[in-house]
């Protein structure tokens, strides 16, 4: 019967997609839904956040406000209803009162974008306080002390390049992000 299943988008209160995400799959455990619904998403991703050299990880929801649910829609199951009617939802996408499906391409691009459903769609960025054009003194490594100015930032390669004062000449470098402070004005 899976193979009638389809994509939905249930539209949340922010900040409630992951308890919504629970109580879905508490619902279906406790009211037999297991033949209706099949599977529950809250995009996430997992960001790292490099602060006073520390670097710390914490998920954020890629798609705040909507959780996705693989399920049977059918107006002789009860599921649509007790999904529905779950607090912090506050309805399915879709024209008026009818949910509709997500289709195959629009769900192919979301896994692309965020990931298998298998892992949740998670995915690791880092991200850094400071910004292009700002002063930021270098710690650590030959260049130790220095202070510069960000001209570019790569986060794949977890680097910035600095623009460093040096015997009079204003000099590129690229450091790793991890030895760039940004200094507060």
């Amino acid at each position: 019967m899976s193979d009638t299943a389809k994509w939905y988008v249930i539209h949340t209160y922010s900040g409630y997609e992951k308890n919504v995400a629970r109580t879905i799959m508490r619902v279906v455990e406790n009211k037999n839904l297991q033949d209706y619904v099949f599977d529950v998403i809250v995009p996430t991703e997992t960001v790292s956040e490099k602060k006073d050299d520390k670097i710390k990880e914490h998920e954020r929801n890629v798609l705040p406000g909507y959780v996705l649910v693989k399920m049977i829609f059918d107006d002789d199951n009860n599921a649509w209803s007790a999904v529905r009617n779950i607090r912090g939802v506050t309805g399915f996408v879709g024209p008026g009162s009818k949910p509709v499906p997500l289709t195959d391409k629009e769900f192919s691009k979301l896994l692309e974008k965020f990931g298998s459903a298998e892992d949740k769609a998670k995915q690791n960025k880092l991200e850094v306080d400071f910004t292009i054009g700002d002063s930021v003194r270098i710690s650590g490594g030959q260049l130790d002390g220095f202070v510069g100015v960000v001209k570019s930032i790569n986060l794949d390669d977890q680097t910035a390049e600095v623009i460093v004062s040096m015997f009079g000449r204003e000099t590129p470098a690229t450091i790793s992000i991890m030895q760039v402070q940004k200094i507060d004005d």
